[in-house]
């Protein structure tokens, strides 16, 4: 089986997104984003391994000639692959900063697991090594940018550490993966995650923000938050109404751990196109992708389910 070819590292914006914000995008594997501001500049994310982030430098470079003499600070928004094993690139050039639930992650056996596991996939992570940030915190973070505030908040539910950034002055808010198009996913099958990503997209959505940009599915629009907490409510919604059907279609069980119901019957209202409009262009992978993300969201569903006060 032939390696994928890998990802176009290339410059982006979105119109009327400010000119001080520049996506670093990869193709179609994710978005980091770089902010420049009077004090510092702040790089959002570090691609997926070092020589995708130093060629997104460099490309940033001829859009700054005086990148390099300038402050930097890097912010990892949480520890899956695709948004920090570019960090080796940037030793040195300035603090790496995350949320103090990224260093657990990045002890465990998992973070290990994944990057061999992608060495032995694809030859190009055979120069990745997994740096730790330097600095971490708990709660919220505010960094004074002179011009711009930048605010990092923890919005926990897609995974532990998970931070978004919001920038008030100019009401952009760079949610990375706690609103994605056309789903989120939450970290994994427990009611505590699928609570804790539902109250980061309310979060997200009080902020009113006029810009909200996804690392992955190429969207600013606020309106896919709104799109986002209307798929979880309807799938609560389903869920409740199915779980209190005296006669739950056939082969369905709402009622045991939740891994025994199909996703693709009809009569269930619980298949990924029941839920969400899916892009007409959508491919088969994509498609598999994110029906994925609503298998593990199903789940999380039926167990918060279990768990509600006068559950049957």
């Amino acid at each position: 089986m032939s390696t994928p070819a890998p990802p176009v590292i290339e410059l982006a914006t979105y119109p009327g997104l400010d000119p001080r914000i520049v996506l670093l995008r990869a193709g179609e594997e994710v978005d980091a984003a770089f902010v420049r501001t009077q004090r510092f500049d702040l790089l959002i994310d570090t691609l997926s391994t070092p020589d995708d982030c130093r060629t997104a430098l460099a490309l940033l470079g001829s859009r700054f000639p005086d990148l390099g003499t300038r402050p930097l600070t890097i912010v990892n928004s949480h520890m899956d692959w695709d948004h920090f094993w570019g960090n080796a690139a940037l030793a040195g050039r300035g603090p790496i900063i995350a949320h103090a639930a990224a260093r657990a992650r990045l002890a465990a056996p998992a973070a290990r697991e994944t990057l061999a596991q992608k060495q032995a996939e694809d030859p190009r992570f055979a120069g990745v090594t997994l740096v730790a940030p330097d600095i971490t915190f708990d709660g919220g973070l505010q960094l004074d940018g002179g011009d711009l505030t930048i605010e990092l908040i923890h919005t926990p539910g897609h995974t532990p550490d998970h931070l978004a950034v919001w920038i008030p002055e100019i009401r952009t808010c760079l949610a990375v993966d706690a609103v994605e198009m056309p789903i989120p996913e939450v970290w994994s099958r427990t009611p505590e995650d699928l609570h804790q990503l539902r109250a980061s997209l309310a979060r997200i959505q009080a902020l009113d923000a006029a810009f909200v940009v996804t690392a992955h599915g190429r969207s600013c629009d606020p309106a896919l938050v709104a799109g986002n907490i209307a798929y979880f409510d309807a799938l609560e919604q389903r869920v409740a109404a199915l779980a209190t059907t005296a006669e739950a279609p056939a082969g369905h069980d709402l009622s045991g751990d939740g891994e025994a119901l199909p996703l693709s019957p009809e009569g269930t209202g619980l298949r990924l196109e029941d839920l969400v409009s899916l892009p007409s262009g959508m491919d088969a992978d994509t498609r598999a992708f994110y029906e994925g993300f609503h298998a593990t969201n199903l789940a999380a569903t039926l167990a918060a389910r279990r768990q509600a006060p006068g559950a049957a």
